[in-house]
């Protein structure tokens, strides 16, 4: 499980961060089969620009997303999805601003402004994602009193939202992950679906990340140290 203090800490170098995607990740066209799914992270309006939490750029997703979705038969989508007054909201903790850090009975936790607050139109995804074949959505976050990044996991590191289940019983072997945050939700994500055992792919510019102090970087490293693959859209054979 990635630290949230190490996701913040900054990096001492920076070479990691330079490294071209092709050089790391020979990738050749790959073409999903059955046995392939895309998780599309938390691609909602209060990640979007105007929104509470906004991802600099992270409308750019949306159509290498939606291009790149219609090589897939399989795809489930994910929604942060928090209660009123949740642990991980700043305001909820006197004296405390977003971004700052906090102990938590699970770890260190990051504050974060009210964001994605169930049945709001910040929690919804956004209007312009056009993947009609998606066939599940995950909500997570949910429980007032544990973060969740992870479409996997919540951050206690033990609580499923059954996702993996779901894939090993439709015979998934692979996924690749888009959507929003590269260095929080995406690489929580990908890291997680590399402890359940699948074949894991992150396609960058189907991503764009928050980056405070490093920790995009951090969380490209930890990724490539897991065996997660960094791609590009391009790499992926769509029919046309």
């Amino acid at each position: 499980m990635l630290d949230r203090r190490q996701i913040l800490a900054a990096l001492g170098t920076t070479a990691l961060a330079s490294f071209a995607p092709s050089a790391l990740f020979a990738a050749a066209s790959i073409k999903p089969d059955d046995t392939s799914a895309l998780l599309v992270i938390d691609v909602q309006n209060c990640f979007l620009p105007g929104g509470s939490l906004a991802v600099k750029e992270g409308e750019q997703v949306v159509p290498v997303i939606n291009k790149m979705a219609k090589a897939f038969s399989n795809v489930v989508m994910t929604q942060d999805w928090h209660t009123p007054g949740h642990v991980s909201f700043a305001s909820v903790h006197s004296g405390k601003k977003p971004f700052e850090t906090i102990d938590l009975p699970y770890g260190k936790q990051v504050l974060w402004p009210d964001h994605c607050v169930q049945g709001t139109d910040g929690a919804s995804l956004s209007k312009d994602l056009s993947i009609p074949q998606a066939e599940l959505i995950i909500r997570k976050g949910f429980h007032k009193d544990v973060d969740s990044y992870s479409a996997f996991l919540e951050a206690d590191g033990k609580t499923s939202t059954g996702l993996a289940g779901y894939l090993k019983g439709r015979k998934i072997k692979r996924v690749f992950v888009a959507g929003l945050a590269t260095d929080f939700c995406v690489a929580w994500t990908a890291l997680d679906a590399r402890k359940a055992g699948f074949e894991v792919y992150v396609v960058e510019d189907a991503c764009r990340g928050i980056d405070n102090q490093g920790s995009l970087a951090k969380a490209w490293a930890d990724m490539a140290k897991a065996g997660v693959k960094r791609i590009q859209s391009a790499d992926i054979a769509v029919s046309a």
